[in-house]
């Protein structure tokens, strides 16, 4: 199998003396004779599908068929992946993958001992609610991130669209990491000179009639890393398409669906990154509370040639076209 190689910093400090409290042990090899591996995954969508597939290659890599996966979807529901995390937690399983925030979130809330590692989670101090960030969360959860630097994305919009005055972002007020990245890119965006104004939606329901009122007023949208947005792009694009309103797009799959443009990391890469730490965790006796969540180093500049060709809007010669995989 052909992976690729993405640069993440990923520090790990080893643990000396006896067990931590979320059951890894001492320094050295701690290899076992088989492991179960729950994965939790907020819902189906190329990104996400994409990051759990890179976990799932790296540690069967590492581990053959001494690993096994109990892989379950919560279909977009939070207190579905309540119930997924707290079954892992009922079975003992060695490790758990945590895909998404809300995934994240139900697992962190679901044990306090079982190694968790966490992938396609924008910001784990918000998404665990830790104060004095450093890095590490120092508690059972470590992982990756897929966070592309906003300030970069900031400038993507002013470079596509110079001539814009106001930016609606839209994103589902339920995803905290949401609105992190919307606050975060708002402050960029108006350093810029840009008026900008965010629109929420509670859920799939009312994404149609946000992003219409966004568009109304909006000479660009912003669509962060948003899981539930990344599930209703075609939606999103039925609306701001016919409008003539582009969007930037925080991640590949978003775009795809309804951006024109994005800043984009591999979700692939991420989570076979985040299955080399799993089995750090798993065979080698790290410690997860003081193992560095790891970040994207390397970003693309993507495009979608069909919106932007739809819109008229002229792409630098610097932006890759999005292909399917």
């Amino acid at each position: 199998m052909k992976k690729k190689v993405l640069s993440l910093i990923i520090a790990c400090t080893t643990m000396i003396g006896a067990l931590s409290g979320c059951g890894a042990s001492a320094s050295g090899s701690t290899e076992k004779d088989s492991y179960t591996v729950g994965i939790c995954q907020l819902v189906q969508h190329p990104a996400l599908d994409s990051a759990t597939q890179g976990f799932k290659d790296a540690l069967t890599e590492k581990l053959g068929d001494k690993v096994t996966f109990d892989e379950q979807n919560a279909a977009g529901d939070s207190a579905t992946c309540a119930t997924i995390a707290n079954s892992f937690v009922t079975q003992n399983y060695d490790l758990i993958l945590a895909n998404a925030t809300p995934a994240l979130q139900a697992a962190s809330a679901a044990t306090a001992d079982i190694p968790i590692v966490g992938t396609s989670v924008t910001d784990y101090a918000t998404a665990l609610a830790l104060s004095d960030w450093t890095g590490t969360t120092g508690m059972n959860v470590t992982g990756t991130c897929d966070l592309a630097p906003l300030d970069k994305q900031a400038d993507m919009v002013k470079e596509l669209f110079p001539d814009a005055v106001n930016v609606g972002i839209i994103y589902c007020s339920a995803e905290a990491n949401s609105k992190y990245q919307a606050d975060t890119i708002t402050t960029y965006l108006e350093k810029l000179g840009f008026t900008v104004t965010a629109y929420t939606f509670a859920d799939s329901n009312d994404v149609a009639a946000v992003t219409q009122n966004a568009c109304d007023a909006s000479d660009v949208l912003f669509v962060p890393t948003d899981n539930t947005a990344a599930n209703c792009a075609e939606n999103i694009n039925n609306v701001a398409l016919p409008s003539g309103t582009p969007i930037v797009a925080g991640e590949k799959g978003i775009c795809s669906g309804c951006g024109i443009a994005t800043l984009s990391i591999d979700y692939y890469d991420i989570g076979y990154a985040a299955g080399e730490m799993a089995y750090q965790i798993l065979a080698e006796g790290k410690d997860p509370a003081s193992m560095q969540i790891g970040t994207a180093k390397e970003v693309t500049k993507m495009y979608n040639e069909a919106i932007a060709t739809a819109l008229g809007v002229s792409i630098p010669s610097d932006y890759e076209v999005i292909t399917e995989d």
